[in-house]
């Protein structure tokens, strides 16, 4: 039997069109490996809810992989000191791993190529894309930094090439490394269960990924007219799967353009994602940095303040009086998730009616949901506060109360806020206007008008 050969598995959890797993299995009998490396993300390190989807998806990966004859290995612990390890005590002569673009990882695979001996080498291949990340360039040859033009070029390079095939079996070592046991991470909460709800919406695991891409393929046709209204079941629900690297971008792509009808707008959306990585491959602190510069100087209310901070504690846990915002406020805390359109409409309320830094709202975002990513959390905190390389200007402030009725949300509201379970449609939206608010829901935190000229004050003192 031949040396054996590394598959470095961080956020790629499939056997499915996984090139590095294909070309692992092609140079000899595979180690699968995962390391939970919380240091070096820093205050990035995965959220609970990405804990507890991690914690099943690789409890299904590694079901995937014993059917094929293998089985996964987990380590905790500083990735590359666990990789070089397992590496010179079982003479692996190859690591195989996909890139990966956050600043964290492309520090790892830099430390981890310098400290291999010359017997191995890391071996590093693309797949978690549709194009890999800085390849689709300007005419001169730049990056990238405005959507639009972005999508333009990469449009014309589709289709992405196609999926390809699980491997049918991979071969084993002669010796297996040690591997920790998954429940002794604790990667699920207990004490309290505070996700107990998220099994009624989620199945982490690339079978599950798969089963979702094929029933949204039928929908997706509709998806421009209904992505919008969070009352109905238009939204993909295929972001966790598609962060975790359970289904590729190309499997997607493909049965979403081979479906009946006009999917272009989901394509677009799929395509975002290629777009965020693309900023943070410019932009490393992304996540933490404003891109324009004026917003520095913006007087953002002081979350040392007890009022401030009490106002942020009412925001996260749907407590402010606006009933769209506090229902999403409260899927997002139920079910790891939110809806994109109050995923916004959320966002610019803590931003513009709070007044609150967009950091500290990124913060609470990377926690609570399951399809945490760096590249795509930064981009749409910065595209809503203005602060973005590609942004919405700052005085557009959305409105909650129009937005509501605008986008039918009042089944929503119910599912969400059982406080207002009983206000009728044409009142729910607004309960306090209309004169109808239940005892047991909260006077609105601030006025819109009120917050608005707020916001607006403060970014006028730095327009200029």
């Amino acid at each position: 039997m031949s040396d054996p050969v590394i598959l470095w598995l961080r956020r790629d959890l499939r056997l499915s069109d996984q090139p590095a797993l294909r070309a692992a299995a092609k140079a000899g009998p595979v180690i699968p490996v995962y390391v939970l490396d919380d240091e070096r993300a820093g205050d990035h390190a995965m959220g609970g809810a990405s804990r507890w989807w991690l914690h099943h998806s690789l409890a299904s990966l590694d079901a995937d992989l014993r059917d094929k004859g293998s089985r996964l290995i987990l380590r905790q612990g500083d990735c590359v000191s666990a990789l070089t390890a397992i590496a010179a005590q079982h003479g692996a002569r190859q690591i195989h791993a996909l890139r990966h673009y956050e600043p964290w990882w492309l520090e790892a695979e830099s430390e981890l190529e310098a400290q291999l001996d010359d017997d191995c080498e890391l071996c590093l291949h693309d797949g978690n894309y549709l194009k890999p990340p800085g390849s689709v360039t300007t005419n001169s040859g730049g990056p990238y930094k405005i959507y639009t033009p972005f999508w333009k070029a990469l449009r014309e390079e589709m289709p992405p090439k196609d999926a390809i095939r699980a491997p049918q079996s991979i071969d084993a070592p002669n010796e297996w490394p040690d591997s920790d046991d998954l429940n002794d991470w604790k990667l699920l909460p207990t004490s309290p269960d505070w996700a107990s709800d998220f099994q009624d919406m989620w199945t982490p695991g690339e079978a599950a990924g798969r089963t979702r891409v094929n029933s949204f393929r039928d929908q997706s046709a509709d998806y421009d007219d209904r992505r919008n209204l969070p009352s109905e079941d238009g939204s993909s629900r295929l972001s966790p799967h598609l962060h975790f690297g359970e289904v590729s971008p190309s499997y997607v792509w493909h049965r979403i353009q081979d479906a009946d009808g006009d999917a272009t707008v989901y394509l677009k959306e799929l395509a975002w994602r290629d777009y965020a990585q693309n900023v943070i491959m410019q932009f490393p602190d992304y996540g933490r940095e404003g891109y324009r510069n004026r917003f520095d100087e913006l007087e953002w209310r002081d979350f040392r303040s007890s009022t401030v901070r009490d106002e942020f504690d009412r925001w996260c846990h749907g407590r402010t009086g606006y009933p769209i915002v506090d229902a999403g406020m409260r899927q997002l805390w139920k079910h790891g998730w939110l809806h994109n359109r109050v995923r916004m409409i959320c966002a610019s309320f803590l931003i513009k009616h709070l007044l609150i830094d967009w950091r500290e709202g990124e913060k609470w975002y990377w926690d609570c949901l399951v399809d945490a990513d760096y590249g795509n959390n930064a981009v749409n905190w910065q595209w809503i506060a203005g602060t973005g390389v590609d942004s919405n200007m700052f005085p557009r402030i959305m409105a909650p109360l129009t937005q509501s009725e605008k986008f039918d949300a009042a089944s929503y509201i119910r599912d969400y806020v059982p406080e207002l379970s009983d206000v009728p449609d044409d009142a729910i939206h607004d309960p306090e206007e209309a004169g109808c608010r239940p005892k047991d829901y909260p006077q609105k935190i601030i006025g819109h008008k009120e917050a608005r000229e707020r916001a607006l004050a403060a970014y006028e003192k730095i327009k200029n």
